[in-house]
């Protein structure tokens, strides 16, 4: 029996004896099921017992014929072969030359349930003696602090002597990880922006670039600004709005007579206390600066 998809059950008995089935259906409780009832439109009825334990464990494991006849019973012809003493399917009888039945799926139940196969991987039993794979000090040595229980080393430790990541030089500036700190754009060249086909007088920004399909930022780089960058030349003139713009871009864009909307940054978050301080140290810085200011003039 294949329960899985469009996979039908397929029985022949002989020349004489041909069956198409037409619905099938369970006889019993929900946990075992006693019979397995094929019906058709003839008298003929055919019976072959069910071996529920070959249903066990998922679909990778049901047999596909867990079938064996026992009895075939023909009403109108009064013949009766019998094999066996309990029938536990019946089948009846049709004009066609073999009985098929198509499945839509198979119920599930508590007793038929399995994990599938190579999920359960059985551990190794450490510290059961030498003949069991990993023996008595269980592959850490019989000596040593790492054969001791705790946590053991830290990472890195070499035993007290200069450890690796202290004996190599360090690394200097942007290869030391400086660039870190560094602010991060969703970079696009003058060169892309002339293939996107803008119009002049059109608009260049975050969002008309997602338009054009320019970019597809996701993950991490959603939430990123946008920065124009120098490769390439721009013919047409365009209003650019970005949160950077390179050196020669700038340069190229002003040269082409665009229009630069510098877009300002997320404002750092500070604490309330912190906030009020700096105000007070702006108002102060200001008055002094006004001071300073009137007396150059009155000098």
């Amino acid at each position: 029996l294949h329960c899985n998809g469009s996979h039908a059950l397929t029985l022949s008995k002989s020349s004489h004896h041909n069956f198409t089935l037409s619905s099938f259906h369970f006889q019993g409780s929900s946990s075992f099921p006693l019979s397995f009832i094929l019906c058709s439109t003839s008298d003929c009825l055919l019976e072959f017992p069910l071996r529920p334990y070959l249903l066990q464990g998922n679909l990778r494991n049901l047999k596909p014929n867990p079938f064996h006849i026992i009895r075939i019973r023909t009403k109108q012809q009064g013949v009766e072969a019998q094999k066996g003493t309990r029938s536990l399917v019946v089948v009846n009888q049709a004009a066609t030359t073999q009985v098929s039945v198509t499945a839509s799926n198979v119920r599930f139940r508590l007793d038929n349930l399995g994990p599938q196969p190579g999920s359960r991987k059985k551990g190794k039993r450490k510290g059961r003696g030498i003949s069991a794979g990993q023996g008595g000090s269980c592959g850490f040595g019989m000596r040593g602090q790492k054969s001791r229980s705790g946590p053991g080393v830290r990472k890195g430790f070499e035993g007290g002597q200069m450890p690796l990541y202290r004996r190599i030089p360090k690394l200097r500036g942007i290869a030391g990880g400086m660039h870190a700190g560094l602010p991060k754009y969703i970079p696009v060249n003058l060169k892309d922006i002339e293939t996107a086909g803008f119009q002049e007088g059109d608009e260049v920004s975050l969002e008309t670039l997602k338009e054009k399909g320019l970019i597809n930022p996701s993950g991490r780089e959603r939430k990123l600004p946008l920065k124009i960058l120098g490769d390439g030349e721009l013919k047409v003139k365009l209003n650019l709005k970005a949160r950077a713009f390179s050196a020669s871009a700038k340069e190229k864009l002003e040269a082409a007579g665009c229009s630069l909307t510098v877009l300002p940054g997320r404002k750092k978050w500070v604490k309330p206390s912190v906030a009020k301080n700096l105000a007070r140290a702006e108002e102060y810085f200001a008055k002094k600066r006004a001071a300073s200011s009137s007396d150059s003039t009155s000098a």
